[in-house]
């Protein structure tokens, strides 16, 4: 008889937790953000996002390659990372320092630079130096094509050929007419006060061109700059810092999604996380999951052509790629 109403007990507690499970994924969750440019309609083909501006086919982070990801090769989304320089102008690099990417150390080779750098000493940091000491150096001078060329190498006019670095603002300008409808995806590098002098530069850089302003989301690693944006920048869309999508990825996975209350606009992930085990992040669910929140799910950084196909199935809003043509002729497939 004990046994007996001790499965029955057993019985009532599991039909409770099914129960609460199942409710808790009828009801709608909250929107994260009303509106959101960064989500594809359902059935609609990911977005391309030239990851700085496309760096395979073109000298990475220059205006010449934003203009040809834009302009010749035609893709939705420019994606790059934003650092202040020493006299407060936000230029675009991936790395906070510019010798691998610019002559700044006159004719050495790449593997020469990169040997320099192993000293971070030697290192030319954006921080350290001006917009106009910076626009000195041609930064296509390392680039390398798919032959193994150096096209760039010795151009004497690289500035109007638009390889020397370039500003947020020039980038904005460079598109605000003729591409209205641009998309951006930018990361503040800088943390501390750098970091927040960075939000508000670029704040104002973007009131001379409010038609951008609800079409760029912005990320960053830093806690207190996630803060500021949240505090100070609030209609500004934000991505979702490396906790927050984790805290979200989480809670998707066990099914109590309620129970997030992340306000991001984009969850940008790559294809798994290795936390000393490999978590798969390329699931179905999970974009589902997100959509439901109106959150656009973007990943990074795919190059092969097997890894975009399997996303693009997968219904995802945005591939970020460093060879957007690589990525256009795969997209052309399902057309």
């Amino acid at each position: 008889m004990g046994a007996h109403k001790g499965w029955k007990i057993f019985g009532i507690i599991l039909a409770v937790i099914v129960l609460f499970f199942a409710v808790i994924n009828i009801i709608p969750p909250k929107k994260s953000v009303e509106k959101n440019p960064f989500i594809v309609e359902k059935g609609a083909l990911p977005m391309i996002a030239a990851h700085r501006g496309g760096g395979d086919n073109n000298p990475e982070n220059t205006l010449l390659a934003f203009r040809e990801a834009v302009k010749t090769i035609g893709v939705d989304i420019i994606e790059s990372d934003l650092y202040l320089t020493k006299d407060g102008y936000l230029v675009y690099n991936h790395d906070s320092y510019v010798d691998e990417t610019c002559n700044v150390n006159g004719d050495k080779t790449l593997k020469e630079v990169e040997a320099l750098c192993e000293n971070k000493e030697n290192r030319h940091y954006i921080k350290d130096m001006t917009l106009a000491e910076l626009r000195q150096y041609n930064f296509g001078y390392y680039f390398e094509d798919k032959n193994g060329n150096r096209p760039y190498k010795d151009a004497e006019d690289f500035a109007e050929k638009g390889l020397q670095i370039a500003t947020a603002e020039a980038l904005f300008e460079e598109f605000y007419e003729s591409h209205p409808d641009l998309l951006f995806i930018v990361e503040i590098k800088d943390g501390g006060d750098r970091g927040r002098e960075a939000c508000r530069i670029l704040s104002e850089t973007l009131d001379a061109y409010p038609a951008y302003k609800d079409r760029i989301v912005i990320g960053t690693f830093n806690d207190e700059i996630e803060e500021e944006l949240k505090t100070n920048y609030p209609s500004l869309l934000r991505g979702a810092p490396t906790g927050t999508a984790a805290k979200f990825i989480i809670t998707q996975y066990l099914g109590v999604n309620l129970f997030d209350g992340g306000d991001f606009a984009c969850l940008q992930i790559p294809m798994s996380y290795d936390l000393g085990i490999e978590i798969p992040l390329n699931k179905k669910t999970l974009v589902r999951r997100a959509h439901r929140r109106n959150i656009a799910v973007q990943y990074w950084t795919i190059n092969d052509p097997d890894e975009m196909r399997e996303l693009i199935e997968m219904g995802v809003d945005c591939i970020m790629t460093d060879d957007p043509i690589l990525l256009k002729q795969v997209l052309e497939e399902y057309k």
